[in-house]
């Protein structure tokens, strides 16, 4: 189960494909309804996640670096930490299996597009967008500490971008986020492949279900 199409997940399906993709499966599921369309795409799942990071041996590296972090915590060796953990994951390989799953799942959603001359894609532009497992939980938010990737194309770039999302799990902001919050436990990453759309040609930007200053929650804001 590498790989999950947008409209095959729901909110049920945060532990296998993070917050952000379970979100856009609803959408896909009721703003379609409304003919409202949401850009297409497909979900890199946590079990991915979790056999890349078993394929590279990276458990007990990523834990023993994360363990010598808390008993001797500085900004000095918070970056140290962060880079040797991202370095490994960007040296990291995704095996056959894998890879052909992501391959053909980028080159299915490419077809789905036509070019100028009317025939279907190739090598379709996407934005690789992470999605935690562990985002926007009630006393603690996650946004904008994992990576987007916009406008990628081809399937080495995606495959590339893939594992930037995974490595971005470590960042700085992150690892001292989770560290301050004494946040722990089973924290997996999923990664989503999302159609990208052209703003100037229609519109772009943020709504929130809430006023984000005061948190009254009988409001929707849109920016």
């Amino acid at each position: 189960m590498f790989i999950k199409w947008f409209n095959e997940i729901c909110l049920n399906n945060i532990d296998l494909v993070g917050g952000k993709n379970a979100s856009l499966g609803e959408m896909v599921a009721n703003m379609n309804k409304l003919d409202i369309r949401v850009p297409f795409g497909f979900a890199v799942t946590t079990i991915a996640y979790d056999q890349f990071i078993e394929d590279n041996c990276l458990n007990d590296f990523i834990n023993d670096e994360l363990c010598k972090l808390k008993t001797n915590y500085s900004l000095v060796n918070l970056k140290r930490t962060g880079m040797k953990i991202r370095n490994k994951i960007l040296e990291g390989y995704f095996n056959k299996e894998l890879e052909s799953a992501i391959t053909e799942a980028y080159r299915t959603l490419s077809r789905r597009f036509l070019d100028t001359e009317g025939i279907p894609q190739e090598n379709t532009d996407v934005a690789v967008r992470s999605s935690g497992t562990m985002e926007d939980l009630p006393d603690a938010s996650f946004a904008g500490q994992q990576e987007t990737y916009l406008n990628v194309r081809n399937v080495n770039e995606v495959i590339l971008s893939i594992k930037r999302c995974f490595a971005s799990l470590y960042t700085d902001r992150a690892i001292s986020y989770r560290v301050t919050k004494c946040l722990e436990g089973d924290l997996k990453i999923s990664v989503g492949i999302q159609k990208m759309v052209r703003s100037d040609l229609g519109s772009a930007g943020v709504a929130f279900s809430l006023d984000t200053d005061s948190g009254f929650n009988k409001v929707i804001l849109i920016n």
